[in-house]
């Protein structure tokens, strides 16, 4: 059947390109069409076909559509490369698609001409419009230095610093290791001091790949003074002095994946200095991109779940508990390896949600009885079970999480409910698992949108927040009022200003925060640390916590004071609390800062975006007064020695220690509530 399928995709391809030859522009794009509709995965060539027939007619979106679709068919370089060449002459974007814009200057010790091509082309399957600006050959460290460079005036918010084993300082035998190694360190990390002293662009070192060629052989693994262990030194020391304050792009590890004789190929490095074989340049570029979408906030958050043959071998409602395969043989221990991956994952603060047909108490029973279970009902923030469809399933998963579709990934071993979700809810990404358990885990490392930035004590916690949102959620179904639900609640909030301790989940954020998000900007680590240490800003963030978790630090404010009146420059709070008042609590401490200062009036911004609506009538609510519209934006007003602070009875405000309890005069009720 697969085989015919094959020849008839094949078929219509092939007619496809005859009719495009010919003119028939319409025809060939049905045909094509045709074709992927008979193909599990698209292929490049049939996506390049899709792209320029588009493109002749002048349908921009979905010629450049197609056109990233190549980096989902595939690492083939040839494909990419044309793919790249269509989108940068196609001379126009489409809007919808573009989710972030960025600039990246490639600071590079060997030739990035090709992967300057091939980066915008990795960043638009995620949304970003990616400008590129490229050093001169081995000019990397003139540019970094220099801090009226024309790499600083591209205005980057990246710098990649694009960087091979040959660059490193190192003797093949040292006399002093210990030494030898600090002083690389060294060298290294002051070209990020030097960055952060001339731009606020964010760092993203690439690491160094071990060479095959190994002169001392074995031995060099054992010998501390050799070349060999002490790159492996400075690679482990560099990502330890990286923290949270440069990105990394471990080439060490992709090079291992696709074996260092191929990685590196001799012939294109003195003909051209290729540091890297061309045809891994499109693996380059999606893991680079990876890395550029995490710390941009557009990786995704949740893992949705289905059960029969992906979680366990067989049907649970058919074979019973005894009957499926969960550890035990072969197969079984592939299942349980994969739930062990899916754990890491979690780990990490992915949250993980169930969508599965079946009898919900049925599907319950492994997780609560299975011995080789390594999965429990807890580890899941959401679980749907029912014989509903899946797309429906999966929008109330988001519903209840309060998370974006674009934030799901869904793994179903049936093609059928995978294309199901992919025509229903094309912002949901899709892993469709293959026939071999055993290569689960394989399919599911290989996905690159769950990169993360940092990791945070929030993303430790994540699964609980969202666990006890829900309970929340629930709580709200039986309360007679909105008043009723956050009395009952007992929530307390405790307001600080920036530290260097909360300062990466500050970052992630601004970087990641759509719904409750004023402004929209996207200050990176650079820029905030700039605002900590600017005597005219007030920045604080806010933590929240009611009688069923603690949510962490879940919203943020900067603000900027000209003369008597406050500037709120970034005003935004995480999903997992919308609806709790906590933004009535943060403008009343922006009061208190306030009067403190001797302002008198706030003064905020509402800068409209696609995903931002919730917000859109937040400070008329909050008594605000508009005052004048901009190209982009609207401003408002607070006037302080007219209206008074703003209160919040509902929830028990601690400010740097000290425990306040915020009530209104007449103790009854919220003032500028949103419903």
């Amino acid at each position: 059947m697969e085989s015919t399928v094959t020849d008839a995709a094949a078929t219509a391809s092939a007619r496809g390109d005859q009719q495009k030859k010919s003119g028939d522009l319409d025809g060939a794009i049905a045909s094509y069409l045709d074709a992927a509709a008979q193909l599990e995965r698209v292929t490049a060539p049939l996506c390049l076909g899709l792209a320029r027939a588009y493109l002749a007619k002048g349908n921009y979106a979905e010629a450049i559509r197609w056109a990233a679709s190549v980096v989902d068919a595939g690492d083939d370089y040839g494909a990419w490369m044309s793919a790249a060449a269509l989108i940068a002459g196609a001379g126009q974007w489409n809007a919808a698609r573009v989710r972030r814009r960025a600039r990246v200057a490639l600071a590079a010790s060997f030739t990035t001409s090709q992967l300057r091509a091939l980066l915008p082309l990795a960043a638009l399957r995620h949304g970003i419009d990616l400008q590129v600006w490229e050093g001169q050959f081995g000019q990397y460290r003139q540019d970094l230095l220099d801090g009226t460079s024309a790499l600083y005036q591209s205005a980057p918010d990246f710098i990649v610093l694009a960087v091979h084993e040959r660059d490193l300082a190192l003797p093949a035998l040292s006399g002093d290791p210990e030494a030898d190694v600090a002083r690389e360190v060294s060298r290294w990390t002051s070209l990020w001091y030097a960055v952060a002293r001339h731009s606020a662009a964010r760092v993203i070192q690439m690491n160094f790949a071990l060479t095959a060629e190994a002169p001392l052989g074995h031995l060099g693994a054992r010998l501390r003074e050799s070349r060999y262990a002490m790159t492996q030194m400075v690679n482990s020391r560099l990502g330890m002095a990286a923290g949270n304050r440069v990105g990394m792009l471990d080439c060490e590890r992709l090079s291992s994946l696709v074996g260092k004789s191929r990685w590196f190929d001799s012939r294109y490095w003195h003909f051209s200095r290729q540091a890297i074989s061309l045809q891994f340049l499109p693996l380059v570029a999606r893991h680079l991109t990876a890395v550029l979408a995490a710390d941009l906030g557009l990786n995704r958050k949740c893992l949705v779940l289905d059960l029969d043959n992906t979680l366990w071998g067989g049907v649970i409602g058919e074979d019973g508990l005894s009957g499926i395969k969960l550890g035990g043989d072969a197969t079984g221990e592939a299942f349980s390896a994969f739930q062990e991956y899916i754990l890491r994952l979690k780990d990490k603060g992915v949250i993980l949600a169930v969508c599965s047909k079946n009898d919900d108490a049925i599907a319950r029973e492994p997780f609560e009885r299975h011995p080789d279970t390594k999965l429990r009902l807890d580890d899941f923030a959401a679980f749907v079970a029912n014989w509903e469809p899946k797309p429906a399933n999966i929008e109330r998963i988001a519903k209840s999480l309060n998370i974006s579709l674009d934030a799901l990934v869904f793994v179903d071993d049936n093609p059928a409910e995978c294309e199901a979700i992919r025509r229903a809810l094309p912002e949901v990404d899709v892993i469709e698992l293959p026939a071999d358990p055993s290569a689960f885990v394989r399919e599911l490392s290989e996905y690159l949108m769950f990169e993360t930035s940092s990791l945070t004590d929030e993303d430790l916690h994540r699964t609980a927040q969202y666990r006890a949102r829900s309970a929340a959620s629930a709580a709200e179904q039986t309360a007679a009022s909105i008043e009723e639900l956050w009395d009952s609640l007992k929530m307390t909030a405790t307001a600080a200003p920036f530290d260097e301790m909360t300062l990466p989940r500050i970052v992630q954020l601004i970087g990641k925060t759509n719904q409750f998000n004023l402004t929209t900007r996207r200050h990176g680590r650079a820029q905030v640390e700039a605002f900590m240490n600017d005597p005219e800003c007030v920045h604080f963030s806010v933590r929240l916590s009611d009688r069923y978790t603690d949510h962490g630090l879940v919203g943020l404010m900067i603000a900027f004071q000209r003369g008597s009146v406050l500037d709120i420059d970034t005003w935004l709070m995480s999903c997992r609390v919308i609806g709790r008042s906590l933004e009535n609590t943060m403008v009343a401490h922006l009061c208190d800062v306030a009067a403190q200062r001797g302002v008198t009036t706030l003064r905020g911004f509402f800068a409209p975006t696609p995903k931002n609506a919730l917000v859109s009538g937040l400070f008329a609510r909050l008594g605000f007064a508009r005052v004048g519209e901009g190209d982009a934006s609207e401003a408002w007003e607070y006037d302080l020695a007219v209206s008074g602070s703003i209160e919040n009875r509902f929830i028990t405000l601690n400010v740097a220690g000290d425990r306040r309890e915020r009530a209104s005069a007449a103790g009854a009720g919220l003032q500028g509530c949103v419903q």
